[in-house]
């Protein structure tokens, strides 16, 4: 089969620095206390957040659960951050964030890209009881943006 390939991004501005976004967008760990699906992780290989670092994380959908290794795949400080979730050796999809510093606020843009082939696709939806991963992704980047933003915010 062909591999599928689809990019979902969101973006928000929120009203902090550049350095202090990015301090929390690549603090995977704490990614559960934003996100609906990401239950948080810890850091399994190097020093997290750096290139190449491996962080296992859990993952949940109503009653489902699911853990997931991401490697960091692009590390520009301050400006762009991705990782990539591998399965067997195969590149499942890469996850990241931009963040664009305007003085006291700030863009964050949270991309994912599905690089999944039609088999992934199939046995992602048995994993994670999701049949449209793409749009799930795109309604629960926005919410993990607006819970980041709330966070960063108070």
């Amino acid at each position: 089969m062909s591999n599928h390939s689809e990019t979902v991004s969101v973006s928000r501005v929120i009203n902090v620095p550049g350095p202090k976004a990015w301090a929390l967008v690549t603090d995977l760990p704490r990614m559960g206390e934003w996100s609906p699906e990401n239950q948080g992780g810890q850091w399994v290989k190097g020093v997290g957040p750096s290139l190449g670092a491996v962080l296992k994380g859990t993952n949940k959908n109503g009653k489902r659960k699911w853990s997931t290794k991401v490697r960091i795949t692009e590390f520009n400080p301050e400006q762009r951050f991705a990782f990539d979730l591998v399965v067997g050796g195969h590149v499942m999809c890469t996850w990241g964030y931009e963040v664009t510093d305007h003085g006291a606020t700030s863009e964050v843009r949270h991309f994912w890209i599905d690089k999944r082939n039609g088999f992934d696709r199939r046995l992602g939806k048995l994993v994670s009881g999701v049949s449209d991963r793409a749009e799930y992704n795109r309604k629960n980047m926005e919410v993990t943006l607006a819970n980041l933003a709330k966070s960063a915010e108070a």
